[in-house]
């Protein structure tokens, strides 16, 4: 009774087979089939090799929300060089709640030289290089962003030549912690004194005859500092043609978290606007001597998430290509066979039509009879 039942459940499933096998003596195979066959392989072949190179990679996915924090404080990371002595300037920041960031509480003052080193003038220009890369190509920053922490870093190296020169510049590196609202950050003539109605810089002891705000940003940025990401302003060098002379940087900051294969954190991407002039009052230019980075947050987040094809979604494209290729290849087989041979079965029949012999009035018989009437004699 239970081999019965077996065998019903046997004979069930076989006619239930939905890939019915074809008995080899019923296969034909041809030259055009093998053909097709072998590129139908090797189409496969490099679309999986394609495919597999496709599911290795990651994209960057870009959301945009409203940013619902207030209250945190906002680092600014900064390294900039000025062409003056560091008795002679002082920076802080001012923000519009009328807080005040002393420079000294978190930036330090280094007297260097100027002149940059060979070394440090190529890391310069290859910084320029992509500096001029990412304005002509936004997906770079995908690449930047993907490649933080693991690329070298690009902070200005140090010189490798023991100059002799005396140091004739300040630079201003460190980082401060300010009110995550708009204000200033300035570096003028004098140290900054507080002051009940805002805050002043003791500029009277220091003679016109020393004002060079010539100045070199190698550094700035918002947020948390993570290495191999390249600012808008890194590399930057300014030149001034006069020692009354005013350069502004107006900064729109964009509160930004990264999460990567690398990294999770919180940082701040912005964007830039530059102006400078020379200070003349005769001519109606009114200002104050120095370099202004006039800086504001953007009320929206953005959310820069690394993604990666899932393993499943890898297979069912995969599926998708070798059915397709089989299918295709079959069908365009089938339709070239179907062609060949009506193009073929046509050229037979003309042909035999034309070598077929017709008896008619006016035409020449040229049979010659195998016996004559002699023979039969």
């Amino acid at each position: 009774m239970r081999r019965l039942n077996r065998k019903k459940t046997l004979n069930l499933m076989k006619e239930l087979d939905a890939f019915p096998k074809v008995p080899e003596s019923y296969i034909e195979t041809s030259a055009s089939g093998g053909t097709v066959s072998i590129i139908a392989f090797t189409t496969m072949a490099l679309l999986t090799i394609m495919e597999f190179m496709v599911y290795q990679d990651t994209w960057m996915k870009y959301e945009y929300e409203v940013d619902k924090d207030f209250t945190s404080k906002l680092r600014i990371n900064i390294d900039i060089t000025v062409a003056m002595k560091c008795q002679y300037i002082g920076a802080d920041v001012l923000d519009l709640a009328e807080t005040m960031v002393a420079s000294a509480d978190g930036l330090v003052y280094e007297p260097v030289i100027f002149e940059l080193s060979p070394l440090q003038k190529e890391w310069q220009r290859m910084l320029h290089i992509i500096q001029s890369k990412l304005q002509e190509e936004h997906s770079l920053q995908d690449v930047i962003f993907k490649s933080a922490f693991k690329s070298a870093s690009t902070a200005l190296p140090p010189r490798e030549d023991n100059s002799l020169q005396p140091p004739d510049a300040c630079r201003i590196h460190g980082h401060l912690y300010v009110n995550k609202v708009a204000g200033n950050f300035h570096i003028t003539v004098g140290k900054a004194i507080p002051h009940p109605r805002g805050h002043a810089h003791l500029a009277a002891l220091v003679s016109h005859d020393s004002y060079n705000f010539s100045h070199r940003i190698d550094h700035l940025s918002f947020g948390e500092l993570i290495p191999g990401i390249i600012n808008p302003l890194d590399g930057t060098e300014k030149i001034a043609s006069d020692y009354n002379h005013m350069f502004q940087y107006f900064i729109t900051v964009v509160p930004t978290k990264l999460h990567t294969s690398k990294i999770s954190s919180e940082t701040h991407q912005f964007s830039v606007t530059e102006r400078e002039r020379v200070i003349n009052h005769a001519a109606g230019s009114h200002g104050v001597s120095g370099i202004f980075m006039k800086y504001d947050i953007s009320s929206l987040m953005v959310t820069v998430t690394e993604e990666h094809m899932p393993f499943w979604q890898f297979l069912v494209r995969l599926c998708g290509i070798i059915g397709g290729i089989f299918s295709t290849t079959g069908i365009l087989h089938s339709i070239g066979r179907f062609i060949v041979e009506i193009v073929c079965c046509r050229f037979k029949l003309g042909s035999s039509k034309s070598t077929s012999v017709t008896h008619q009035d006016g035409h020449l018989n040229n049979h010659v009879p195998l016996m004559t009437d002699d023979a039969l004699h």
